[in-house]
């Protein structure tokens, strides 16, 4: 098991990517925070995962949620080696001037915000442990946008690119950064990106695709458990496209 005696949190958990992430990394013999504003929905993913699966209500868009949330985390784990900040929302697909200044305002806190939440509540813990690792969850969008994405794609950019830099800053305290950049997945943000699900518009987003279809839980849970293991000891700063060719 390539993550044995490790403790992760994952933000988002409940279900989706973050679930497929926090199961697979429960199975590789980690200890696992499931982090997710649905506390319901991540009380039933941890339920599911079983073992030393614990849940956690958090709004990652605000501090003092995430704060206590990672106290919470300690009191229980006593330490905290791996941070999955996968939770994420978009606005609906459409025109950039027909977003709301709300909307902006949480696509950002919850994809840009919560990481620099995180960042602080998390880093010292961290370089007094000697270590640690970090992975945020970007997006092809912020590398080849989608049209009717304005804001959501310029959210992933920033995150993309905060990963690089955080992984300068941070390499001397031995704590390494990356980001994952999935391709248009079967989650709950799906039909959010297309505007509407319907199998006209599915096809669509497929045939953006070189490998003919859209990522899976699994696809992106089996590039975090590479990013996070000590298999990729030497990679920081890395954003890996699990896209099936879609930004080439």
């Amino acid at each position: 098991m390539r993550l044995i005696d490790k403790t992760a949190i994952v933000t988002g958990a409940a279900r989706g990517f973050g679930f497929g992430i926090a199961e697979l990394f429960a199975r590789e013999g980690a200890r696992v925070a499931l982090l997710d504003l649905d506390e319901e929905g991540a009380i039933a993913a941890a339920g599911q995962i079983g073992g030393n699966a614990v849940a956690l209500r958090c709004d990652v868009a605000d501090f003092a949620d995430v704060k206590r949330a990672i106290d919470a985390v300690m009191e229980s784990f006593g330490r905290i080696d791996i941070v999955v900040n996968n939770a994420g929302i978009s606005h609906h697909n459409k025109p950039m001037l027909d977003v709301t200044e709300d909307e902006f305002d949480r696509v950002f806190a919850v994809n840009v915000k919560s990481i620099y939440n995180m960042t602080h509540a998390i880093v010292p813990l961290m370089r007094a442990e000697g270590g640690g690792n970090i992975l945020n969850i970007g997006s092809t969008a912020g590398i080849r946008p989608r049209p009717g994405l304005t804001w959501y794609n310029a959210s992933k950019g920033a995150v993309n690119l905060l990963s690089k830099s955080m992984a300068v800053e941070l390499a001397p305290d031995r704590i390494r950064v990356n980001a994952l950049a999935p391709v248009a997945g079967e989650t709950p943000l799906l039909a959010t990106f297309m505007g509407e699900d319907t199998p006209e518009k599915r096809a669509a987003f497929v045939a953006t695709v070189p490998l003919g279809r859209l990522s899976t839980p699994r696809d992106i849970a089996n590039a975090a458990l590479f990013l996070c293991s000590d298999e990729a000891e030497m990679v920081t700063g890395a954003v890996l496209e699990v896209d099936g060719g879609r930004c080439i």
